[in-house]
């Protein structure tokens, strides 16, 4: 098997570099791939001080892995943290990312790139993030002796471990010293096929967006436009959600306030969101002295949106119609009610289990969102949503201490 597994390798790098003749993204993996073992031996002639190599495939996982990161930066200053990345999105977005000591793309998973790449970092401890799962990386490391752990890591039973065929991926899966699963069912699965050096922690963003929260800062030109009233936050909404929000915000400007921000600040989609609703609205960068008498609140800057949930009874987070739903862990450690797209969320844990709890609403269309708002604005409804919300959110804390005790095993205090 290991040959085939060789030969998917080599023809996916082969695909990119066709690829990378039509597609910038694809360029810049190629580019990012150019001499790349020869860099990383280069940086690390020098070093003296121990390394912690931390993986994620992009930028998602990134935010999965940040907390961990940050948090053994602060326990363990002695040692120096190697981040990598295998798609552009995440290394092109966090190249200068300033609690890593180097960052690099991750040479491609071969039997002499992973061995002359540990050879070169010499790390005391790998953490690989979520789904990332390399053969030759994870045998090397293996080889070695070295901790190899798996964090905020999901299984489905319908993945190539779990399939009668799956014994060469399995194996793979047994070169982990641990996991630190999300759910019980990736527990399970993993029971299922004789692994047991497995932990259910549940996934580290709670814990970056409830600090991220705990820290925010009061946003006065909301508060003020909020003044006491109803307000409904919709987040990083795309044209596919305004089509269904814009009648609704029409039909409810009576009763709630609503503050819009738009996925990609761009003049046409603030223009085009401003022409759909037909009530009084501002731009943040255009609001007066009589912000509080307008209905909706645009926000056409990024940066302030995880601050702007703490002024909502309800929340519409976008993306659930398109390409995928966007992050609900922040309006949720707000504990607040949840709507979003009926056709892009089942992958994502946190909503599927705030749907069943009853935090969380999916919504096919306006009409779908008018009734759902009704049956959720009943007060005792209303009630249970917030309180299901906070506790689900208050649950889920603490993975990256987890983390980072079992992390100890392997680290000195300095």
């Amino acid at each position: 098997m290991i040959p085939i597994y060789n030969l998917i390798i080599s023809s996916i790098r082969l695909l990119i570099r066709v690829a990378g003749l039509f597609n910038a993204k694809a360029l810049l993996l190629v580019q990012g791939q150019n001499t790349l073992i020869q860099k990383i031996r280069e940086a690390f002639t020098d070093n003296q001080s121990p390394v912690i190599w931390i993986h994620c495939a992009s930028l998602g996982e990134f935010e999965q892995g940040r907390p961990v990161i940050e948090a053994l930066k602060k326990s363990y200053p002695s040692y120096k943290i190697l981040l990598t990345f295998f798609s552009p999105s995440g290394y092109e977005v966090r190249k200068t990312y300033n609690q890593a000591d180097w960052v690099f793309y991750l040479p491609w998973d071969t039997t002499k790139n992973a061995k002359e790449f540990i050879e070169s970092v010499k790390p005391v401890l790998a953490i690989f993030v979520k789904y990332e799962f390399w053969f030759h990386y994870s045998t090397e490391l293996k080889k070695r002796n070295l901790p190899l752990l798996s964090i905020s890591t999901i299984f489905r039973q319908d993945q190539t471990f779990f399939k009668p065929y799956g014994n060469f991926y399995r194996n793979i899966l047994t070169k982990f010293s641990h996991f630190f699963v999300q759910n019980s069912q990736s527990l399970k699965l993993l029971e299922s096929i004789g692994i047991h050096d497995a932990t259910l922690v549940g996934d580290t963003r709670f814990d970056r967006v409830k600090s991220i929260v705990d820290q925010a800062e009061e946003i006065e030109i909301a508060k003020r436009f909020k003044e006491n009233q109803k307000t409904f936050v919709v987040g990083s909404c795309w044209p596919e959600d305004i089509k269904v929000l814009a009648p609704f915000i029409n039909e409810k400007s009576s009763q709630l306030k609503f503050v819009i921000v738009p996925h990609e600040i761009s003049e046409s989609f603030i223009s085009a969101i401003e022409k759909d609703i037909h009530v009084s609205s501002v731009r943040f960068s255009q609001v007066g002295e009589n912000v509080a008498d307008v209905s909706v609140l645009i926000i056409d800057n990024v940066g302030m949106l995880s601050r702007l949930y703490r002024y909502g009874e309800f929340a519409y987070v976008g993306g659930g119609f398109g390409r995928g739903l966007h992050n609900i862990l922040e309006p949720a450690c707000y504990g607040i009610p949840i709507f979003f797209g009926s056709k892009n969320f089942e992958k994502f844990q946190e909503a599927i289990d705030l749907i069943n709890r009853g935090g969380a609403f999916v919504v096919k269309d306006f009409q779908d969102l008018k009734v759902q708002y009704e049956l959720v604005n009943i007060p005792q409804t209303f009630l249970l949503a917030c309180e299901v919300t906070k506790q689900y959110v208050e649950e889920n804390l603490g993975a990256t201490k987890k983390i980072l005790d079992y992390c100890s095993k392997f680290l000195a205090k300095s």
